[in-house]
């Protein structure tokens, strides 16, 4: 439903600003989108998850759709668990590894979790994240353009957006799952991303031919 409210998440090392492209995109499709920063480094997604509740109570509105990038979804995992009573609505993660990150791992089993990481790692990056009840859509986008600070991690398993496995951002109980020529970073760019995410909150399900 054009004019609903969508919150924005952004991923590690990042702020708000860098989900504004695919703010305005929204914005000029005719919903009212805003942009959620937290501080993904420094806090774990079980605590910035309480900020999100606040972000969202002080919108006031009856339906609120979120598009998340990467370690976003993992917030919204824990928003869901901990705060399961908010207004209606659907969401779509971004190269989201909902199964945990490969390349988180091997950061943190070579010592570098808690330096390039930091708390992101708690509860999130690496698992242990609360489950998905599908008491509402969610929508999964992978990419597949291997590009990214992701290329000089081994082991991560290929088809990958350069960052995160397509294997990894699936989960159980989202209604659907598409996967995009797009890299990790580059979702946030990609035309092709908003008119899926647009169609996920229309439909519940992305567009195929």
């Amino acid at each position: 439903m054009q004019g609903a409210t969508v919150v924005l998440l952004h991923g590690l090392w990042m702020n708000g600003w860098g989900m504004s492209v695919l703010r305005r995109r929204l914005n000029k499709a005719g919903y009212r989108a805003h942009q959620f920063a937290y501080p993904s480094f420094r806090q774990p997604p079980r605590a910035n998850a309480s900020k999100l509740d606040a972000f969202v109570s002080a919108l006031n509105t009856e339906r609120v759709h979120f598009i998340a990038h990467s370690l976003g979804g993992l917030v919204l995992r824990h928003f869901f668990h901990a705060f399961p009573a908010q207004p209606g609505g659907r969401v779509v993660t971004l190269g989201t590894p909902h199964s945990g990150s490969s390349a988180a791992r091997w950061l943190d089993m070579n010592g570098l979790g808690n330096s390039l990481l930091g708390q992101s790692i708690d509860a999130g990056l690496i698992g242990e994240l609360p489950a998905w009840n599908a008491a509402r859509d969610l929508g999964v986008i992978a990419g597949t353009l291997r590009m990214g600070f992701g290329c000089i991690i081994p082991g991560i398993p290929k088809p990958n957006d350069g960052t995160v496995s397509v294997t990894e951002t699936r989960l159980p109980n989202m209604a659907d799952h598409i996967v995009l020529p797009v890299s990790h970073f580059g979702l946030l760019f990609s035309r092709s991303v908003v008119a899926q995410a647009l169609h996920f909150f229309e439909n519940g399900a992305f567009s195929r031919p």
